[in-house]
């Protein structure tokens, strides 16, 4: 596995380097046969140190764990442990359903894109009552996205794995596209345009 360890304003030790590869590698061929590449990053905020782990473990699976801690060290386990247990819970539900995911149809590819609402000029002041003033959103970002066939459940825990908000897939059930959002209170809300009467 390829594994990139960078600082923001934070110099690092190669024992904290060698021991970060060391432990990626442990916890990555616990849970998966080959994961493909890691990127750790430490930054220091205020009086504690915050490290931030992105891991590419296969074909449509990303992983994201964050810790936080007073040294370095200590940042990175609260990380690392995020990680195994988000690979733990997957791996468990894998293993039930007993679903081979090199098996699985291939994703539909889509595009994402990210917004930024126009702010209304001030001085845009209309010179009489019919002329209507209209905001349009600029694209800002743009980036590949997949579309995977999944089953409400698999979804649900993706989006946890990469730790989105929201997330569009197509159902294994019934063929349709769905979202599955995460609520302001926490629960997990699901569209599925297919169950409409």
């Amino acid at each position: 596995m390829q594994i990139t360890v960078s600082g923001k304003q934070v110099d690092l030790s190669d024992a904290l380097r060698t021991r970060v590869g060391t432990q990626l590698d442990l916890i990555a061929g616990k849970y998966f046969d080959s994961a493909l590449e890691a990127q750790v990053t430490f930054s220091r905020t205020r009086s504690f140190f915050t490290c931030d782990i992105n891991v590419h473990a296969g074909r449509g699976l990303q992983l994201r764990g964050e810790g936080e801690a007073a040294d370095a060290n200590a940042a990175f386990d609260a990380a690392a442990e995020h990680i195994a247990k988000r690979l733990r819970r997957y791996r468990r539900r894998v293993n039930e359903h007993h679903r081979d995911l090199a098996n699985r149809a291939r994703p539909e590819a889509a595009r994402q894109y990210v917004l930024r609402q126009e702010e209304e000029s001030a001085g845009a002041a209309a010179a009489d009552d019919e002329t209507v003033t209209e905001n349009y959103a600029t694209v800002i970002a743009e980036s590949q996205a997949e579309i995977s066939l999944l089953s409400v459940g698999e979804a649900v825990m993706r989006m946890d794995l990469v730790d989105q908000s929201v997330m569009m897939f197509r159902n294994s059930a019934t063929g349709e596209f769905n979202v599955i959002y995460r609520r302001t209170d926490g629960h997990i809300g699901w569209i599925d345009p297919g169950q409409s009467a």
